[in-house]
């Protein structure tokens, strides 16, 4: 059953669409992501929904009722925002009543609650403490459970971790997907950090422009992406003009096998670095760099012709700067994209 959905939605600021003409939907118990550089418009939108900012264009619907004349406080939705906002001169516990105490509850009535949400963060006991003794991750946890405490029908997250170190970052993650899950919370969150949003997300929403440049899965949007501006935002630097035809594709880097049934004609393609394979005959290149990631080595390599290519290989073996190797192509790892750039 969808709990949120966006029609048409568009922000203007004077001439300049920040949000333009999204449509949106995101069902009960989903967690969606929405990802997207500086400027594409995704904290923009996470407003709309909160009723932060108001539409230029369009509906917003929470359970099928437009909510363009329902003020922030009685829309039923938690916001979180990166930098926390907690307030210093109340103790853990007075942060995360304080939803619960706007809506009237007393103290007797709210004490327990408050206990169980701090349990379930990852702070037991933590009632008494004051926000200045917290780290930054503590400060995460007690943000989480004051928007979690008036137990919103959709609870949206402004960058959730992006004031976090990365070990961190991973670690809550992990911890706030199992407990959305557990919960059965409905999220919408926006960030720019990728493995952040696919770590999290059963959806993730690419964003350019104020316009939706790409939706799916975290699988989907990883395996194809819809556009070069997709592969290149989730980080793919392989990607030239290719012209497809009978199987493989006539590149720069020669030609490159392509998945069957892919596109014919005038296209871009992307060959992740998986699918550069060091052979024994193939594409000569010279080595320009190589990075130790942990499970493999990232190889920079200089080909006789063409641009340069990123490439993976086994730690074992692994090829000096410098070395001359020669590289094949996985069509496994190809991704035939639209001509155009965007």
């Amino acid at each position: 059953m969808t709990l949120l959905r966006l029609e048409g939605v568009t922000v203007r600021f004077g001439e300049r669409a920040v949000v333009d003409d999204v449509d949106l939907e995101v069902a009960e118990h989903e967690i969606v992501c929405v990802l997207g550089p500086s400027g594409s418009g995704k904290s923009t939108l996470l407003r709309v929904v909160a009723g932060l900012q108001r539409v230029s264009a369009g509906r917003v619907l929470l359970d099928g009722t437009d909510q363009d004349a329902v003020p922030v406080h009685r829309r039923g939705v938690g916001l979180m925002f990166q930098d926390h906002q907690l307030f210093p001169h109340r103790d853990v516990g007075g942060n995360v009543a304080f939803g619960l105490r706007m809506r009237g509850s007393t103290k007797k009535a709210y004490e327990g609650q408050v206990a169980e949400l701090l349990e379930l963060v990852g702070l037991p006991g933590a009632q008494d403490r004051a926000v200045a003794s917290l780290s930054g991750g503590e400060q995460q946890r007690v943000a989480l459970a004051r928007a979690l405490a008036p137990s919103p029908r959709l609870l949206m997250l402004d960058e959730p971790l992006g004031q976090l170190d990365r070990g961190l970052r991973e670690r809550l993650v992990v911890e706030l997907q199992g407990l959305f899950s557990r919960l059965g919370t409905t999220v919408l969150a926006v960030t720019h950090d990728q493995g952040e949003a696919f770590a999290l997300a059963d959806r993730v929403v690419v964003m350019r422009d104020g316009r939706i440049a790409q939706a799916g899965t975290p699988l989907e949007v990883w395996q194809r992406p819809a556009s070069e501006f997709v592969a290149r935002f989730l980080g793919f630097e392989n990607v030239v003009p290719a012209t497809v035809s009978a199987g493989g594709a006539a590149t720069p880097w020669g030609k490159v096998p392509v998945p069957a049934g892919s596109a014919e004609g005038e296209r871009r393609l992307l060959i992740r670095p998986a699918g550069v394979i060091l052979r024994e005959e193939g594409l000569r290149c010279e080595v320009l760099s190589r990075t130790f990631r942990g499970t493999h080595v990232a190889l920079l390599l200089r080909p006789g012709t063409g641009p340069v290519l990123e490439a993976e290989c086994g730690l074992a073996g692994a090829p000096a700067v410098g070395d001359r190797v020669s590289v094949a192509f996985s069509p496994a790892e190809v991704v035939v994209l639209p001509a155009a750039s965007g």
